[in-house]
Protein backbone atom coordinates (compact mmCIF):
# COMPACT_ATOMS: atom_id res chain seq x y z
CA UNK A 1 0.00 0.00 0.00
CA UNK A 2 2.82 2.48 0.97
CA UNK A 3 4.78 1.61 -2.51
CA UNK A 4 1.38 2.63 -4.43
CA UNK A 5 0.77 5.57 -2.53
CA UNK A 6 4.60 6.30 -3.22
CA UNK A 7 4.41 5.55 -6.84
CA UNK A 8 1.35 7.72 -7.10
CA UNK A 9 2.60 10.66 -6.05
CA UNK A 10 5.58 10.26 -7.77
CA UNK A 11 3.90 9.84 -10.89
CA UNK A 12 1.61 13.31 -10.04
CA UNK A 13 5.03 15.50 -9.47
CA UNK A 14 6.24 14.13 -12.93
CA UNK A 15 2.86 15.07 -14.73
CA UNK A 16 2.56 18.44 -13.12
CA UNK A 17 6.57 19.48 -13.98
CA UNK A 18 5.60 18.34 -17.53
CA UNK A 19 2.56 20.17 -17.39
CA UNK A 20 4.04 23.54 -16.32
CA UNK A 21 7.07 23.51 -18.56
CA UNK A 22 4.83 23.05 -21.39
CA UNK A 23 2.57 25.55 -20.12
CA UNK A 24 4.78 28.35 -19.92
CA UNK A 25 6.42 27.25 -23.39
CA UNK A 26 3.12 27.18 -24.62
CA UNK A 27 2.22 30.38 -23.20
CA UNK A 28 5.44 32.06 -23.65
CA UNK A 29 5.15 31.09 -28.25
CA UNK A 30 1.53 32.48 -27.92
CA UNK A 31 2.38 35.71 -26.28
CA UNK A 32 5.51 36.30 -27.74
CA UNK A 33 5.48 34.92 -31.73
CA UNK A 34 0.95 34.71 -32.02
CA UNK A 35 0.25 38.10 -30.11
CA UNK A 36 -2.75 36.43 -28.64
CA UNK A 37 -3.10 35.13 -24.60
CA UNK A 38 -0.96 32.94 -22.95
CA UNK A 39 -4.47 30.82 -22.35
CA UNK A 40 -4.84 29.51 -25.80
CA UNK A 41 -0.72 28.25 -25.35
CA UNK A 42 -1.46 26.37 -22.58
CA UNK A 43 -4.85 25.17 -24.10
CA UNK A 44 -2.77 24.04 -27.37
CA UNK A 45 -0.13 22.09 -25.33
CA UNK A 46 -2.57 20.47 -23.67
CA UNK A 47 -4.34 19.11 -26.42
CA UNK A 48 -0.60 17.96 -27.83
CA UNK A 49 0.58 16.41 -24.49
CA UNK A 50 -2.78 14.90 -23.75
CA UNK A 51 -3.54 11.23 -23.62
CA UNK A 52 -5.47 11.18 -27.19
CA UNK A 53 -1.55 12.36 -28.75
CA UNK A 54 1.52 12.18 -27.30
CA UNK A 55 0.59 11.41 -23.85
CA UNK A 56 -0.27 8.03 -25.46
CA UNK A 57 3.69 7.16 -26.74
CA UNK A 58 5.25 5.02 -24.44
CA UNK A 59 8.32 6.58 -22.99
CA UNK A 60 11.82 4.39 -21.77
CA UNK A 61 11.24 3.50 -18.43
CA UNK A 62 7.96 4.94 -17.22
CA UNK A 63 5.88 3.99 -19.89
CA UNK A 64 3.06 6.95 -21.84
CA UNK A 65 3.02 9.93 -19.29
CA UNK A 66 -0.33 10.61 -19.59
CA UNK A 67 -2.13 7.11 -20.34
CA UNK A 68 -5.68 7.10 -20.18
CA UNK A 69 -7.13 5.36 -16.67
CA UNK A 70 -8.23 2.26 -16.79
CA UNK A 71 -11.61 2.07 -16.49
CA UNK A 72 -14.80 -0.63 -17.16
CA UNK A 73 -14.34 -2.30 -20.16
CA UNK A 74 -16.70 -0.67 -22.60
CA UNK A 75 -17.54 1.97 -20.71
CA UNK A 76 -16.38 5.51 -21.93
CA UNK A 77 -13.95 7.30 -19.09
CA UNK A 78 -15.18 10.47 -18.23
CA UNK A 79 -11.92 11.94 -17.10
CA UNK A 80 -9.30 10.94 -19.51
CA UNK A 81 -6.54 12.12 -16.89
CA UNK A 82 -5.83 10.51 -13.70
CA UNK A 83 -8.33 11.47 -10.65
CA UNK A 84 -4.80 12.87 -8.71
CA UNK A 85 -4.29 14.83 -11.61
CA UNK A 86 -7.91 16.19 -12.01
CA UNK A 87 -8.09 16.77 -8.77
CA UNK A 88 -5.49 19.13 -8.49
CA UNK A 89 -6.41 20.87 -11.57
CA UNK A 90 -10.13 21.67 -10.06
CA UNK A 91 -7.86 23.20 -7.28
CA UNK A 92 -6.79 25.71 -9.52
CA UNK A 93 -9.87 26.79 -11.29
CA UNK A 94 -11.04 27.52 -8.12
CA UNK A 95 -7.91 29.71 -7.21
CA UNK A 96 -8.61 30.83 -10.86
CA UNK A 97 -12.32 32.24 -9.81
CA UNK A 98 -11.28 33.46 -6.71
CA UNK A 99 -8.73 35.63 -8.28
CA UNK A 100 -11.41 36.46 -10.83
CA UNK A 101 -13.82 37.68 -7.80
CA UNK A 102 -11.20 39.37 -5.90
CA UNK A 103 -9.59 41.48 -9.13
CA UNK A 104 -13.69 42.54 -10.35
CA UNK A 105 -13.85 46.27 -9.37
CA UNK A 106 -17.12 45.74 -7.65
CA UNK A 107 -18.06 49.66 -7.07
CA UNK A 108 -17.90 49.67 -10.97
CA UNK A 109 -19.58 46.52 -11.26
CA UNK A 110 -22.85 48.25 -9.38
CA UNK A 111 -22.47 51.55 -10.78
CA UNK A 112 -22.53 50.37 -14.33
CA UNK A 113 -25.09 47.60 -13.84
CA UNK A 114 -27.71 49.09 -15.20
CA UNK A 115 -26.79 49.59 -19.20
CA UNK A 116 -24.27 46.57 -18.34
CA UNK A 117 -26.92 44.17 -17.97
CA UNK A 118 -28.86 45.30 -20.40
CA UNK A 119 -25.92 44.18 -22.69
CA UNK A 120 -25.21 41.26 -21.19
CA UNK A 121 -28.34 39.86 -21.26
CA UNK A 122 -28.53 39.68 -24.43
CA UNK A 123 -25.19 38.55 -25.08
CA UNK A 124 -26.74 35.33 -22.63
CA UNK A 125 -30.13 35.15 -24.94
CA UNK A 126 -29.00 34.93 -28.06
CA UNK A 127 -25.94 32.81 -27.70
CA UNK A 128 -27.42 30.41 -25.95
CA UNK A 129 -30.68 29.67 -28.05
CA UNK A 130 -28.31 29.75 -31.22
CA UNK A 131 -25.93 26.88 -29.78
CA UNK A 132 -28.59 24.67 -28.22
CA UNK A 133 -30.66 25.05 -31.08
CA UNK A 134 -27.44 24.36 -33.47
CA UNK A 135 -27.12 21.12 -31.16
CA UNK A 136 -30.41 20.36 -32.07
CA UNK A 137 -30.29 20.76 -35.85
CA UNK A 138 -26.89 18.93 -36.03
CA UNK A 139 -28.23 15.91 -34.05
CA UNK A 140 -26.59 16.09 -31.01
CA UNK A 141 -29.55 16.54 -28.79
CA UNK A 142 -33.21 15.64 -29.11
CA UNK A 143 -34.82 18.63 -28.06
CA UNK A 144 -33.52 22.03 -26.71
CA UNK A 145 -34.19 21.01 -23.31
CA UNK A 146 -31.57 17.93 -24.02
CA UNK A 147 -28.69 18.19 -21.48
CA UNK A 148 -26.16 18.15 -24.31
CA UNK A 149 -28.36 21.19 -26.25
CA UNK A 150 -28.34 22.92 -22.71
CA UNK A 151 -24.88 22.40 -22.15
CA UNK A 152 -23.82 23.82 -25.11
CA UNK A 153 -26.05 27.04 -25.18
CA UNK A 154 -24.44 27.39 -21.59
CA UNK A 155 -20.46 27.34 -22.89
CA UNK A 156 -22.28 29.60 -25.53
CA UNK A 157 -22.81 32.40 -22.62
CA UNK A 158 -19.67 32.64 -21.66
CA UNK A 159 -17.40 36.03 -21.78
CA UNK A 160 -13.82 35.81 -20.60
CA UNK A 161 -13.30 38.81 -18.27
CA UNK A 162 -9.37 38.24 -18.31
CA UNK A 163 -9.10 37.72 -21.85
CA UNK A 164 -11.22 41.35 -22.34
CA UNK A 165 -9.76 42.88 -19.60
CA UNK A 166 -6.53 42.32 -20.85
CA UNK A 167 -7.13 43.32 -24.61
CA UNK A 168 -8.40 46.51 -23.22
CA UNK A 169 -5.73 47.59 -21.02
CA UNK A 170 -3.18 46.72 -23.62
CA UNK A 171 -4.73 49.25 -26.06
CA UNK A 172 -5.65 52.11 -22.97
CA UNK A 173 -9.71 51.67 -23.67
CA UNK A 174 -10.48 50.24 -19.98
CA UNK A 175 -11.86 53.46 -18.72
CA UNK A 176 -13.74 54.61 -22.40
CA UNK A 177 -17.21 54.36 -22.20
CA UNK A 178 -16.87 50.86 -24.65
CA UNK A 179 -14.34 49.55 -21.96
CA UNK A 180 -16.16 50.67 -18.64
CA UNK A 181 -19.46 48.77 -20.46
CA UNK A 182 -17.93 45.58 -21.68
CA UNK A 183 -16.53 44.62 -18.32
CA UNK A 184 -19.46 45.18 -16.44
CA UNK A 185 -21.42 43.39 -18.67
CA UNK A 186 -18.45 40.40 -19.25
CA UNK A 187 -19.05 40.11 -15.42
CA UNK A 188 -22.55 39.72 -15.50
CA UNK A 189 -22.38 37.42 -18.25
CA UNK A 190 -20.12 35.09 -16.15
CA UNK A 191 -22.53 35.65 -13.21
CA UNK A 192 -25.67 34.55 -15.54
CA UNK A 193 -23.22 31.93 -17.34
CA UNK A 194 -22.45 30.44 -13.80
CA UNK A 195 -26.69 30.20 -12.85
CA UNK A 196 -27.50 28.91 -16.46
CA UNK A 197 -24.68 26.24 -15.52
CA UNK A 198 -26.17 25.17 -11.82
CA UNK A 199 -29.70 25.18 -13.00
CA UNK A 200 -28.30 22.94 -16.62
CA UNK A 201 -26.52 20.86 -13.70
CA UNK A 202 -29.45 20.32 -11.85
CA UNK A 203 -31.36 19.50 -14.60
CA UNK A 204 -29.01 17.08 -15.95
CA UNK A 205 -28.46 15.37 -12.15
CA UNK A 206 -32.83 15.23 -11.59
CA UNK A 207 -33.34 13.23 -14.84
CA UNK A 208 -36.78 15.35 -14.83
CA UNK A 209 -37.31 18.29 -16.83
CA UNK A 210 -40.56 20.30 -16.04
CA UNK A 211 -41.50 24.24 -15.60
CA UNK A 212 -41.64 23.25 -11.85
CA UNK A 213 -38.12 21.72 -11.89
CA UNK A 214 -36.57 24.36 -13.26
CA UNK A 215 -38.55 26.50 -10.66
CA UNK A 216 -36.80 24.80 -8.07
CA UNK A 217 -33.21 24.72 -9.25
CA UNK A 218 -33.41 28.36 -10.47
CA UNK A 219 -34.57 29.37 -7.07
CA UNK A 220 -32.31 27.16 -5.15
CA UNK A 221 -29.32 29.09 -7.18
CA UNK A 222 -30.08 32.22 -6.96
CA UNK A 223 -31.43 32.32 -3.04
CA UNK A 224 -27.82 29.82 -2.43
CA UNK A 225 -25.17 32.75 -4.89
CA UNK A 226 -27.91 35.49 -3.40
CA UNK A 227 -27.31 34.37 0.41
CA UNK A 228 -23.56 33.36 -0.41
CA UNK A 229 -22.71 36.39 -1.96
CA UNK A 230 -24.78 39.09 -0.17
CA UNK A 231 -23.70 37.85 3.37
CA UNK A 232 -19.68 37.37 2.14
CA UNK A 233 -19.88 41.50 1.29
CA UNK A 234 -21.81 42.10 4.75
CA UNK A 235 -19.35 40.62 6.66
CA UNK A 236 -16.40 41.39 4.28
CA UNK A 237 -14.81 44.55 6.46
CA UNK A 238 -14.96 42.40 9.09
CA UNK A 239 -13.63 39.43 7.45
CA UNK A 240 -10.76 41.47 6.35
CA UNK A 241 -10.06 43.18 9.33
CA UNK A 242 -9.95 39.62 11.22
CA UNK A 243 -7.69 38.22 8.93
CA UNK A 244 -5.15 41.27 8.65
CA UNK A 245 -4.56 40.50 12.57
CA UNK A 246 -2.48 37.81 12.08
CA UNK A 247 0.90 38.18 11.68
CA UNK A 248 2.03 34.96 11.13
CA UNK A 249 3.74 35.18 7.54
CA UNK A 250 1.31 34.00 4.66
CA UNK A 251 -2.19 34.01 7.21
CA UNK A 252 -4.12 36.13 5.20
CA UNK A 253 -3.40 34.89 2.10
CA UNK A 254 -3.54 31.44 3.45
CA UNK A 255 -6.59 31.95 4.99
CA UNK A 256 -8.62 33.78 2.19
CA UNK A 257 -7.41 30.86 0.16
CA UNK A 258 -9.35 28.99 3.00
CA UNK A 259 -12.70 30.64 2.94
CA UNK A 260 -12.94 30.16 -0.95
CA UNK A 261 -12.14 26.54 -0.77
CA UNK A 262 -15.24 26.59 2.10
CA UNK A 263 -16.97 28.38 -0.03
CA UNK A 264 -16.88 26.25 -2.87
CA UNK A 265 -17.56 23.27 -1.14
CA UNK A 266 -20.70 24.51 0.60
CA UNK A 267 -21.80 25.01 -3.20
CA UNK A 268 -20.53 21.56 -4.20
CA UNK A 269 -22.65 20.25 -1.23
CA UNK A 270 -26.33 22.52 -1.97
CA UNK A 271 -25.68 20.24 -5.60
CA UNK A 272 -24.31 23.69 -7.19
CA UNK A 273 -21.29 24.10 -9.35
CA UNK A 274 -17.82 24.63 -6.78
CA UNK A 275 -16.79 27.61 -8.48
CA UNK A 276 -19.78 29.63 -7.65
CA UNK A 277 -18.29 29.62 -4.02
CA UNK A 278 -14.83 30.83 -4.90
CA UNK A 279 -16.14 33.61 -7.35
CA UNK A 280 -18.74 34.75 -4.63
CA UNK A 281 -15.83 35.38 -1.85
CA UNK A 282 -13.32 36.83 -4.15
CA UNK A 283 -15.79 39.09 -5.38
CA UNK A 284 -17.38 40.31 -1.89
CA UNK A 285 -13.38 40.92 -0.53
CA UNK A 286 -12.42 42.82 -3.50
CA UNK A 287 -13.25 46.25 -2.23
CA UNK A 288 -11.67 45.70 1.25
CA UNK A 289 -8.04 46.25 2.56
CA UNK A 290 -7.76 41.94 2.26
CA UNK A 291 -7.81 42.44 -1.19
CA UNK A 292 -4.61 44.94 -1.31
CA UNK A 293 -2.74 42.68 1.20
CA UNK A 294 -2.36 39.10 -0.31
CA UNK A 295 -3.22 40.12 -4.37
CA UNK A 296 0.66 40.70 -4.68
CA UNK A 297 0.86 37.36 -3.06
CA UNK A 298 -1.87 35.65 -4.98
CA UNK A 299 0.08 36.21 -8.22
CA UNK A 300 2.53 33.86 -7.92
CA UNK A 301 0.25 31.48 -6.21
CA UNK A 302 -2.10 32.15 -9.48
CA UNK A 303 0.54 31.74 -12.03
CA UNK A 304 1.96 28.35 -10.90
CA UNK A 305 -1.62 26.70 -10.13
CA UNK A 306 -3.98 28.06 -12.89
CA UNK A 307 -1.50 26.73 -16.04
CA UNK A 308 -2.41 23.51 -14.73
CA UNK A 309 -5.79 23.74 -15.23
CA UNK A 310 -5.62 25.28 -18.64
CA UNK A 311 -3.29 22.19 -19.97
CA UNK A 312 -5.43 19.66 -18.44
CA UNK A 313 -8.44 21.39 -19.77
CA UNK A 314 -6.58 21.08 -23.34
CA UNK A 315 -5.76 17.36 -22.77
CA UNK A 316 -9.19 16.09 -21.82
CA UNK A 317 -9.62 16.91 -25.74
CA UNK A 318 -10.16 14.06 -28.17
CA UNK A 319 -8.98 15.33 -31.62
CA UNK A 320 -10.20 12.71 -33.35
CA UNK A 321 -13.31 12.74 -31.98
CA UNK A 322 -13.44 16.87 -32.44
CA UNK A 323 -12.49 16.30 -36.44
CA UNK A 324 -15.75 14.03 -36.92
CA UNK A 325 -17.31 16.87 -35.92
CA UNK A 326 -15.40 19.55 -37.54
CA UNK A 327 -18.47 20.97 -39.71
CA UNK A 328 -20.97 21.06 -36.82
CA UNK A 329 -17.71 22.49 -34.76
CA UNK A 330 -17.00 25.48 -37.24
CA UNK A 331 -21.00 26.25 -37.67
CA UNK A 332 -20.67 26.98 -33.76
CA UNK A 333 -18.29 29.08 -33.64
CA UNK A 334 -20.12 31.04 -36.64
CA UNK A 335 -22.73 30.96 -34.14
CA UNK A 336 -21.09 32.09 -31.26
CA UNK A 337 -19.30 35.08 -33.08
CA UNK A 338 -22.94 36.03 -34.40
CA UNK A 339 -24.51 35.47 -31.15
CA UNK A 340 -22.11 38.24 -28.80
CA UNK A 341 -22.07 40.52 -32.04
CA UNK A 342 -25.79 40.86 -32.58
CA UNK A 343 -26.80 39.76 -28.71
CA UNK A 344 -24.17 42.84 -26.99
CA UNK A 345 -24.44 44.91 -30.31
CA UNK A 346 -28.13 45.96 -30.43
CA UNK A 347 -28.97 46.52 -26.61
CA UNK A 348 -25.95 48.26 -26.78
CA UNK A 349 -27.47 50.70 -28.91
CA UNK A 350 -30.48 51.20 -27.11
CA UNK A 351 -28.40 52.50 -24.00
CA UNK A 352 -27.11 55.21 -25.99
CA UNK A 353 -24.14 53.70 -27.63
CA UNK A 354 -23.71 54.83 -31.87
CA UNK A 355 -22.95 51.47 -34.12
CA UNK A 356 -19.55 51.94 -33.52
CA UNK A 357 -19.33 51.89 -30.20
CA UNK A 358 -22.05 48.88 -30.46
CA UNK A 359 -19.11 47.11 -32.83
CA UNK A 360 -16.90 47.56 -30.19
CA UNK A 361 -18.37 46.00 -27.33
CA UNK A 362 -20.20 43.22 -29.39
CA UNK A 363 -16.41 42.11 -30.50
CA UNK A 364 -14.84 43.16 -26.78
CA UNK A 365 -17.27 40.26 -25.59
CA UNK A 366 -16.50 37.53 -28.16
CA UNK A 367 -13.77 35.65 -26.02
CA UNK A 368 -15.11 32.80 -24.13
CA UNK A 369 -12.48 32.19 -22.03
CA UNK A 370 -12.31 29.98 -18.53
CA UNK A 371 -15.69 29.90 -17.54
CA UNK A 372 -16.31 27.87 -21.10
CA UNK A 373 -13.45 25.97 -20.42
CA UNK A 374 -15.00 25.31 -16.83
CA UNK A 375 -18.98 24.85 -17.91
CA UNK A 376 -17.99 22.43 -20.63
CA UNK A 377 -14.98 20.34 -18.36
CA UNK A 378 -18.29 20.34 -15.88
CA UNK A 379 -20.35 18.66 -18.86
CA UNK A 380 -17.99 16.27 -19.91
CA UNK A 381 -16.81 14.72 -16.34
CA UNK A 382 -20.93 14.66 -14.43
CA UNK A 383 -20.97 12.05 -18.24
CA UNK A 384 -23.62 15.14 -19.30
CA UNK A 385 -21.73 15.58 -22.69
CA UNK A 386 -19.77 13.23 -24.94
CA UNK A 387 -16.18 13.64 -26.01
CA UNK A 388 -17.23 15.34 -29.35
CA UNK A 389 -19.72 17.78 -28.15
CA UNK A 390 -16.58 18.73 -25.55
CA UNK A 391 -14.35 18.93 -28.32
CA UNK A 392 -16.68 21.25 -30.25
CA UNK A 393 -16.55 23.65 -27.20
CA UNK A 394 -12.86 23.70 -27.20
CA UNK A 395 -12.75 24.55 -30.89
CA UNK A 396 -15.62 27.92 -30.25
CA UNK A 397 -13.27 28.81 -27.20
CA UNK A 398 -10.23 28.97 -29.26
CA UNK A 399 -12.01 30.49 -32.31
CA UNK A 400 -13.37 33.14 -30.38
CA UNK A 401 -10.64 34.61 -28.19
CA UNK A 402 -8.29 34.06 -31.00
CA UNK A 403 -10.67 36.53 -33.12
CA UNK A 404 -11.36 39.31 -30.16
CA UNK A 405 -7.84 41.21 -30.05
CA UNK A 406 -7.17 41.92 -33.38
CA UNK A 407 -10.99 42.88 -34.31
CA UNK A 408 -11.18 45.07 -31.36
CA UNK A 409 -8.03 46.61 -32.20
CA UNK A 410 -9.41 47.45 -35.54
CA UNK A 411 -12.29 48.44 -33.99
CA UNK A 412 -10.90 51.37 -31.70
CA UNK A 413 -8.29 52.11 -34.15
CA UNK A 414 -8.82 56.07 -35.29
CA UNK A 415 -10.81 57.14 -31.52
CA UNK A 416 -13.99 57.93 -33.03
CA UNK A 417 -16.33 58.36 -29.86
CA UNK A 418 -18.96 55.60 -29.81
CA UNK A 419 -21.94 57.02 -27.65
CA UNK A 420 -24.37 58.93 -29.48
CA UNK A 421 -23.68 61.92 -27.59
CA UNK A 422 -20.19 61.89 -25.88
CA UNK A 423 -20.77 64.90 -23.47
CA UNK A 424 -23.26 63.14 -21.81
CA UNK A 425 -21.21 60.69 -20.25
CA UNK A 426 -17.65 62.15 -18.76
CA UNK A 427 -17.91 60.29 -15.19
CA UNK A 428 -16.88 57.41 -17.38
CA UNK A 429 -13.07 58.76 -17.90
CA UNK A 430 -12.69 58.62 -14.25
CA UNK A 431 -12.97 54.72 -13.72
CA UNK A 432 -10.02 52.70 -14.55
CA UNK A 433 -10.17 49.06 -14.15
CA UNK A 434 -7.04 47.12 -13.11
Amino acid sequence: MEHDLTALVTRLVLELAVILIAAKLGGEIAMRYLRTPPVLGELMVGVLIGPFALGAVPLPLIGPLFPLPEGTPGVPTLVPVSSELYSFAQVASIVLLFVAGLETDSRQFFRYAGPASVVALGGVIAPFFLGAGATVLFGFASSLMDPHALFMGAVMTATSVGITARVLADMKKLDSPEGVTILGAAVVDDVLGILILTIVVGIAASGTISVSNIGVVTAKAVLFWGGLTGGAFLLSSRISKLLLKFKTGGAPLALALALAFLASALAEQFGLAMIIGAYSIGLALSATQLRHHIEPQLIGVYDALVPVFFVVMGMMVNVQAMTGALLFGLVISALAVLGKIVGCGLPSLAVGFNPRGALRIGFGMLPRGEVALIVAGVGLTRGVITETVFGVAILMTLVTTLMAPPLLQVAFKGGEPGRRHPEAVPASKQVHAG
